[in-house]
């Protein structure tokens, strides 16, 4: 047991935050995500939200101040200036937990996946609400 560190980060998912380098993307998917075909290494969270992952990864990582849009979501498949449930409530997080708190981008469906793809890692919890996925982007520390 370690102090201050958020349960749901299991010892294999705190080894890959702490590999990633600057610039480095990881994915928080729902359930519904292709996370074991899409190619990146695949942490099981199948007990959490995508939610409560979001927080626990932003209580230890740093957000990217260097790009423009450091945190994306996937957009409504016909409707894309449409914001689910989900993404609202990654917007409300980013904005508690991320010390650079930012307004959250979004990608259409096929594009999500392909840079999901090029991602250092996905996580991969049971989030049943559609359109419960999200790309951060690891910043510094300075």
């Amino acid at each position: 047991m370690l102090r201050n560190i958020d349960p749901l980060l299991s010892p294999d998912l705190l080894r890959i935050l702490r590999a990633m380098g600057h610039g480095d993307d990881i994915v928080i998917a729902d359930a519904n995500f292709p996370a074991h075909s899409a190619g990146p290494q695949v942490v099981r969270a199948d007990g959490s939200t995508a939610s409560d992952m979001l927080k626990a990864v932003l209580s230890v990582m740093p957000l990217d101040t260097f790009v423009p849009a450091p945190a994306l979501s996937m957009q409504v498949v016909n409707d894309p200036t449409a914001i689910p449930e989900a993404v609202a409530d990654f917007q409300a997080i980013i904005e508690k937990t991320a010390d650079n708190p930012t307004r959250l981008q979004s990608l259409e469906r096929f594009a999500f996946y392909e840079r999901a793809a090029s991602a250092f890692a996905i996580i991969q919890t049971g989030e049943r609400r559609l359109y419960g996925n999200i790309i951060l982007k690891k910043g510094v520390i300075g």
